[in-house]
C-alpha cells in the first residue's frame, strides 16, 4: 500500500517550545491571552464558567464600548521569516471579531522602539473556523508580532508557519543536540503522523504522553515509515538517542538512520527521491518499549545537514536527539 509522503518545511513561531511569550495586550477580561498561542487545538467545555463568564479556550476581550479596537503583542522566542499565517476562531460562534489583522517588527537588544510593518491586511473573520493567509513579505525577518482584532472578542488559536533565522541564533563551540528545534532544525518530510506529529520527535523536553511523539497509522501492506529532518547549521555527529517514551505497545521493531549533505537547497521531492541511496550512519537499531536507547557512532559522522529517520514497519518515537558539533 503506497502513501503520499506528507511535506513539512515550515515550523510554528509562535509556540512557546522555543520561548515565544505574550509581551503585552489590550485586555484579557474573558480569556487569556496566553491561551492564544498554545500547541495544544482548542477545546470546548459545556458548562464551565469563571468568574468573569463562559470559560473560553482561547484569548477573549470584553465588549467594547468605546473607539478602537483590541491587540496582542507576541514576542517570538527565535526570530523568524513567516511564510503563513493560521487565525482559528474554534467554538467563537457570534464571539469572534469582526476582522483581523498583523503587524510585525524586528528589534535589536539595543532598541525598544517598534517600527510595525503591516503583513497581513484587515481579513473578514468567520465563527467557528480556520483561517488561512500567505504572506507576501516572507523574506523580511522579525521577533514581534501584533495581532489586532476589529473591534473585540476571541480567537482561540494563532499560528505563524516560517523558518527560524539560523544565523540569528547563537551556537556553541561545545558539543549539543544537533536536531533540537532550538537550534533552527526542521522536518521537511515524513511518511505519515496519524496519530503523533512528526515536529515533536525535535522538541527540546522528555515528552509528556503517547500523543506528545511522533506515531504512524498501522501498516497493512509492505513498506516503513520515515521522516526527514534538515539540521539548522551542518555538523558532525557522534552518538544518537532514539526514545520510545510512553510508546509500549506500539513502538517499532527497529529504526535506520542515514545521512546527506548538500550545499544548497533542493526541492522537497529530490530529496526524498535521493534520500533512498543516503548513507547509513545506524543500519538497524532494535528498539524497546518505553526507553531511550543510545548508539555510538563507530566513527563520527561526515559533514551533514540532513537525516532521515525510517522505522519498521510503523509505530511511535517519542525524540530523536544527536550530540555533534557544528561545522
Amino acid at each position: 500500500m503506497n502513501r503520499k509522503y506528507i511535506q513539512k518545511n515550515y515550523i510554528n513561531l509562535c509556540s512557546p517550545v522555543i520561548g515565544t511569550k505574550i509581551y503585552d495586550y489590550s485586555d484579557q477580561f474573558f480569556g487569556l491571552a496566553s491561551r492564544l498561542i498554545k500547541d495544544e487545538p482548542p477545546v470546548f467545555k459545556d458548562g464551565v464558567y469563571d468568574k468573569n463568564g463562559k470559560w473560553m479556550d482561547g484569548w477573549e476581550t470584553r465588549r467594547r464600548r468605546v473607539k478602537g479596537n483590541d491587540f496582542v503583542i507576541i514576542k517570538l522566542g527565535l526570530p523568524g521569516m513567516i511564510s503563513f499565517v493560521e487565525i482559528d476562531t474554534s467554538y467563537f460562534n457570534g464571539n469572534q471579531p469582526q476582522y483581523a489583522s498583523i503587524d510585525a517588527c524586528y528589534i535589536d537588544n539595543k532598541s525598544k522602539k517598534f517600527n510595525w510593518s503591516n503583513i497581513l491586511s484587515k481579513q473578514k473573520l468567520k465563527p467557528d473556523a480556520k483561517h488561512g493567509f500567505k504572506i507576501n513579505k516572507s523574506k523580511k525577518i522579525f521577533n514581534y508580532i501584533r495581532l489586532n482584532i476589529y473591534p473585540d472578542g476571541g480567537i482561540a488559536r494563532l499560528k505563524l508557519l516560517g523558518d527560524i533565522v539560523v544565523d540569528k541564533i547563537k551556537f556553541s563551540k561545545n558539543k549539543f543536540d544537533l536536531l533540537s528545534i532550538l537550534k533552527g532544525s526542521k522536518i521537511v518530510a515524513c511518511s505519515d503522523e496519524h496519530f503523533g506529529k512528526a515536529e515533536n520527535l525535535l522538541l527540546p523536553f522528555k515528552s509528556k504522553n503517547m500523543g506528545n511523539g511522533w506515531e504512524t497509522r498501522r501498516r497493512r501492506g509492505v513498506g516503513f515509515d520515515w521522516v526527514i529532518i534538515k539540521l539548522g547549521k551542518p555538523g558532525f555527529i557522534e552518538n544518537f538517542d532514539i526514545q520510545t517514551h510512553y510508546f509500549k505497545g506500539n513502538f517499532p521493531s527497529h529504526c535506520s538512520v542515514q545521512c546527506f549533505f548538500s550545499k544548497t537547497n533542493i526541492n522537497i521531492n529530490s530529496i526524498v527521491n535521493s534520500s533512498k541511496k543516503w548513507e547509513y550512519l545506524i543500519k538497524c537499531l532494535e528498539l524497546k518499549p518505553h526507553s531511550s536507547i543510545k548508539k555510538q557512532l563507530s566513527k563520527k559522522s561526515k559533514k551533514i545537514n540532513y537525516l532521515k529517520l525510517s522505522i519498521y514497519p510503523d509505530g511511535g518515537i517519542s525524540r530523536i536527539r544527536s550530540v555533534g558539533k557544528i561545522v
